[in-house]
């Protein structure tokens, strides 16, 4: 424990599935951990329970959508940031470093900020970099700021990567019997060949009609690939998945792919996937599953773009295709298919959460340490 303890309040949109809630969820425990008070203010989500299970507190505000009337909420953020009286604040999004600014009008509180995405370039979203401390996810991620934001001064801008929680995903896992056995009763599309999986959101910046354009390259060379699109099934977007049903049955592959929500067993997922897949068309600031994938020993095989490119050419180098390439893209896939390559994943590479809980908490100690505390609100 350490000597002094700190009460630091995260500020985040919402609880749910993503990397920057779970990035809070890390972070509280580190700071439970380590003696101190970890407080979340958001509008909540299913990742409340673990974060108040390993110690945090969650106070909830509704606070996750961008409108108008979320500005009402200023005053009740004014009021528990008076009650708090916390040492430190940590924003991981616009719209709460926005409430932040109005809440802490005339007041000074040591505020660090982390962007978490590669967002639009403007007003609304430079108000990030006005933080004391900047933390950025990725070299792509800090690149990205300095070229867009030069106003930001280097010294208040620190590169922590998010990370892999090692545990998690042990090195060599694999998935049981009973538990192969009910997947693939589950899924029966997916049995009887090799596995591609794409992890993501039902959204198109995943990439998934790459995916489909490679399984059906894959099975015009003869080979029998399956292909798994993890947590494309969400509510809300089923004309989209409609639309991914269509263009697979165009490419002739209809009967050899799925999409299912997001699930709690990604190891076992993993660990029955010959090849999990990255193929976003947007440059992602980090991409955690490319971490995750390569921890416990699975190739991974994505666009050469942003922090998936970053990762992989760091850490699996074999896995990064230039962007667009489809042929090179199936080439690559196929050969990865025959000959995994583990001895190529660079595990020592490979960012940890606990490298990442190290790294951000001794950022709160460099502020903490100095009385000298910017306002985010100036």
């Amino acid at each position: 424990m350490t000597e002094r303890r700190w009460t630091v309040v995260q500020l985040l949109p919402a609880m749910d599935a993503g990397g920057a809630e779970r990035s809070t969820v890390e972070i509280g425990r580190a700071l439970v951990a380590a003696g101190h008070r970890s407080v979340v203010i958001s509008a909540g989500g299913r990742l409340v329970d673990q974060l108040c299970a390993e110690g945090s507190e969650h106070l909830a505000l509704p606070i996750a959508h961008k409108s108008l009337r979320t500005l009402a909420q200023v005053g009740a953020l004014r009021r528990e940031l008076t009650r708090l009286q916390p040492d430190l604040l940590h924003l991981r999004s616009r719209l709460p470093a926005w409430l932040a600014r109005f809440a802490l009008r005339g007041r000074a509180l040591p505020t660090v900020s982390t962007v978490h995405g590669l967002n639009s370039v403007g007003y609304y979203s430079a108000i990030v970099t006005r933080a004391d401390r900047v933390i950025a996810v990725s070299q792509t991620s800090a690149d990205y700021l300095r070229s867009h934001y030069p106003a930001l001064p280097e010294e208040r801008l620190r590169v922590i990567s998010r990370g892999v929680q090692a545990t998690d995903f042990p090195v060599g896992f694999s998935a049981d019997d009973q538990w192969r056995a009910r997947f693939f009763a589950e899924f029966p599309r997916l049995a009887g060949g090799g596995l591609l999986t794409l992890p993501g959101r039902g959204t198109r910046l995943k990439g998934h009609v790459h995916a489909l354009t490679l399984l059906a390259a894959l099975r015009q060379r003869g080979m029998d690939v399956r292909l798994l699109l993890l947590g494309a099934d969400q509510p809300g977007r089923e004309r989209y998945l409609a639309e991914l049903g269509a263009q697979a049955t165009a490419l002739g592959v209809g009967e050899y792919w799925q999409a299912t929500v997001s699930r709690a067993d990604v190891r076992e997922v993993y660990a029955i996937s010959d090849l999990i897949l990255q193929l976003s068309d947007h440059p992602e600031s980090f991409g955690r599953t490319v971490a995750e994938a390569l921890h416990q020993g699975r190739p991974v095989l994505g666009w050469d773009l942003g922090g998936v490119g970053e990762q992989l050419r760091a850490c699996f180098a074999p896995g990064a295709v230039p962007l667009g390439d489809h042929a090179a893209l199936a080439d690559r896939a196929a050969e990865l298919l025959d000959h995994p390559q583990p001895d190529k994943i660079r595990r020592e590479a490979i960012p940890t959460v606990e490298t990442m809980q190290r790294a951000t908490l001794a950022v709160y100690a460099e502020l903490l340490g100095n009385p000298q505390a910017t306002v985010i609100a100036s």
